[in-house]
């Protein structure tokens, strides 16, 4: 009798989801209509919000959704939730509108099996990306026709520390279940360490952190109308030095180079007597053209940073416009910030624009023995005295003395880039724009706060008896507190290395020594080759357009853009599909064309100008393995970049005129004997119904059911799941349900959320 109820439910299961349709949620829910009800019913997810707290390594995960009815019928079925790979979960609990519900945790080769039926079935491969997963099931009952069911999820798991770096992960892909956009999605993290806490790191999303001493931080991250396609990770490191280092890096094939990605962070709370004594000088523009709005904010900005300076630094204020006016003849200290805002308050925009002379004057007062910031605020071309930016360049290469920062601002469309990010780019600052709607008082704000407190000067690094190179960013920024540097680069063979930190501390040379530090021989966290490749494709197109197109500087941008599916404004030849990437020579063939469109002069201002040096310079500073722009065409899973041609997606690792693919049938026995045997696979096999995937240096083609190869060799795995050849026997766990299967609903997103028609036998708990 419970082996028929098991297969009767299951049945059900099978069929309820090879009848579903899909809707905007966020989790895949499977609901099951009142009979002669045509198409299908969806519920919604009004919104997504995660909060997290961790408390020394162990992380509370709160998750709250509300599930809306839009149906005129009551639904009922079952939650179903994805758990973090490799996660130790030690407590889960769920709430529905307030009450306690009950559950239970399915393994992972529970799970894997009603995966594979449902794929089987459904002939949809995206439930393969949570192959390998343990999954939380739980019952739901009927939420009423225009009603709404708030689910709470709670669970406590204990994050490994590994060389003082801990890892949190969300699961959080939903792109392939959603088909529109999330209505809201947030994630909220807050950290408290009994250790200081240097670095923190998100590789997946743009977070905002907010650090409340060295002990205490918020992670935060919220987007409207979203398609999630990437779980939320974050990273931090733990440390009682004064500055933090730590490693990571992942090697995939022996004959390649590996990838790495460092963290360094000084401590957040820095006694008086640390900090380093700069000097800061802001020349503002005040021609005609920033009469209005943009004076009154770049007045506010420049106060707030005279408000901000610390006791021991020193300031001054050049003006310029047809001339120059200095606020003093020489630096002044910091107690005179009253006297500087009332010579601020009164500037008026009037005039041309001398860039040339504004700049001389201010470099002229550099201290040698000082560290020298230089705000440089302009919104404007030069229109006085010397106006080429050739020679402009090369009068600022000569005054600038070594330990002269310049951080240009182009406030507007109508700014010189290519003068503005190459003196950036030449004296180890960093060019930032403000474009029309945008306030120039936020943006220098938030620049000062990050670098008003400098530790370290001059930076640089020895990686000891581990060979690295292509390093990004180049040159290495200067440390301040509060601040992190995440360096990328490459390195040949991997093991134990000693890393030395040096740079200079009120003009005396320091070094930080970091012992024991291991580069990976296998392995790794796979999203850092991806993140490499983007910062250095900005780095090579910032190049071409700043100094000008080379083929060798062309070809290395079309084959990065290619393995790693870096999608941009200036790579879509990525997506054109009469374009061939795949082979080598197509690939040559590629950068000759490209090189062609690339070798005229890019041009200096005008709106365009300025967004390909934002949407470079962002490339050349990504901290997200998810730089570039996003396309439907191309898919990014790990290290791996897929493309669409012909119905297929490809995996840009496979060179058709050297590779002979094995025919694998979708759906087949040898299809789901591979995911058995090689479960993290799954993620590849998920990018779609047909796929050409090289794994451990065979390429799998997925091909319609009786079109694939009748046997396949199944490569071999430490941990078997699976024989070869032989099917599991699919056993569905927790409830189920009896009920006649009929037409329902798909909806999709993170927390996977299965709604199946549930009876009287929704509270009955099957066994294996």
């Amino acid at each position: 009798m419970k082996k028929r109820l098991i297969l009767t439910a299951l049945t059900a299961l099978i069929l309820a989801l090879t009848w579903a349709g899909p809707a905007h949620a966020d989790g895949i829910v499977i609901v099951d209509p009142p009979p002669d009800v045509p198409g299908p019913v969806n519920l919604a997810i009004k919104y997504h919000k995660v909060t997290v707290t961790i408390e020394g390594q162990v992380a509370t995960t709160r998750v709250d959704q509300v599930f809306v009815n839009e149906s005129q019928w009551a639904l009922e079925g079952t939650y179903i939730f994805p758990l973090p790979e490799d996660a130790a979960i030690s407590e889960f609990g769920m709430w529905v509108d307030g009450q306690k519900w009950e559950g239970k945790i399915l393994e992972r080769d529970q799970a894997r099996r009603i995966y594979e039926d449902i794929v089987r079935r459904q002939r949809d491969p995206a439930l393969l990306e949570y192959v390998g997963r343990n999954t939380f099931q739980a019952s739901i009952f009927p939420i009423e026709p225009g009603g709404e069911r708030r689910v709470e999820i709670e669970y406590s798991e204990v994050l490994p520390l590994e060389n003082g770096l801990v890892r949190y992960v969300y699961p959080l892909d939903t792109e392939r279940f959603s088909s529109k956009p999330i209505e809201e999605v947030s994630i909220h993290v807050d950290i408290h360490s009994d250790q200081a806490i240097k670095a923190i790191y998100s590789p997946s999303h743009k977070v905002a952190i907010d650090r409340r001493g060295d002990y205490s931080a918020s992670v935060g991250y919220e987007e409207y109308d979203v398609l999630p396609d990437v779980d939320f990770q974050l990273y931090y490191t733990v440390s009682e030095e004064d500055i933090g280092l730590n490693l990571l890096s992942y090697k995939g094939d022996e004959d390649e180079d590996g990838f790495f990605l460092l963290l360094v962070a000084p401590k957040v709370e820095v006694d008086e007597q640390e900090v380093v004594a700069k000097d800061v000088i802001f020349v503002l523009d005040t021609s005609g053209s920033m009469s209005g709005e943009k004076i009154e904010q770049a007045k506010d900005a420049l106060r707030f940073v005279l408000d901000n300076l610390n006791p021991e630094d020193r300031f001054n204020v050049v003006a310029f416009s047809t001339g120059v006016r200095q606020y003093a003849n020489s630096l002044r200290p910091a107690s005179e910030r009253d006297q500087a805002e009332r010579f601020v308050w009164e500037l008026e925009a009037v005039g041309g624009t001398d860039i040339n002379r504004a700049l001389l004057e201010a470099l002229s007062m550099a201290d040698a023995e000082r560290p020298t910031i230089v705000i440089f605020l302009t919104d404007g071309l030069a229109t006085e005295g010397v106006v080429e930016t050739d020679r402009i360049l090369d009068n600022v290469a000569d005054a600038a003395r070594p330990n002269v920062r310049i951080f240009p601002f182009g406030v507007g469309n109508d700014v010189n880039t290519i003068l503005l990010d190459t003196i950036a780019e030449s004296h180890r600052g960093a060019s930032a724009y403000v474009r029309p709607g945008q306030s120039i008082e936020e943006e220098v704000s938030a620049f000062y706060a990050k670098v008003s407190t400098p530790l370290l000067a001059d930076v640089e690094i020895d990686f000891g008896d581990v060979w690295v190179r292509d390093t990004y960013p180049h040159p290495l920024p200067d440390l301040f507190a509060g601040s992190q540097l995440v360096l990328a680069g490459r390195y040949s063979h991997g093991g134990p290395t000693t890393i030395t930190l040096s740079g200079e501390v009120n003009g005396q040379r320091q070094t930080f020594t970091y012992e024991d530090v291991t580069f990976r021989e296998t392995g790794g966290p796979d999203f850092i080759p991806r993140l490499w490749a983007t910062r250095k494709v900005g780095y090579l197109l910032k190049q071409i357009r700043l100094h000008g197109e080379s083929r060798e500087l062309v070809n290395e941008i079309v084959d990065l853009a290619v393995r790693y599916g870096i999608m941009t404004p200036y790579t879509s030849f990525l997506v054109n599909e009469d374009v061939d990437i795949l082979s080598e020579e197509g690939r040559e063939e590629t950068a000759r064309r490209e090189s062609e469109v690339w070798r005229a002069p890019a041009p200096a201002s005008g709106a365009q100008a300025v967004e390909k040096a934002q949407e470079q310079n962002e490339l050349a500073g990504a901290d997200t393995a998810s730089g570039g722009t996003v396309h439907e065409q191309v898919k990014q899973v790990g290290d791996r970049a897929f493309v669409y041609r012909d119905g297929v997606w490809t995996d840009t690792t496979f060179d058709p005129t050297k590779m002979t693919p094995v025919k694998v049938s979708f759906g087949s026995d040898a299809y789901f004997d591979l995911l058995a045997a090689h479960p993290e696979w799954g993620r590849y096999f998920a990018v779609g119904q047909y796929v050409i995937v090289v794994l451990d240096g065979t390429a799998y083609q997925v091909v319609p059911q009786g079109e694939g190869q009748d046997s396949i060799t199944i490569p071999p795995t430490a941990t078997p799941t699976a024989i070869a050849g032989q099917r599991p026997t699919p056993t569905p766990a927790g409830p189920s349900s009896s009920s006649s299967p009929g037409q329902g609903g798909l909806c999709g997103g993170a927390g996977l959320a299965i709604l199946l028609p549930l009876v009287r036998l929704a509270a009955l708990t099957l066994k294996r």
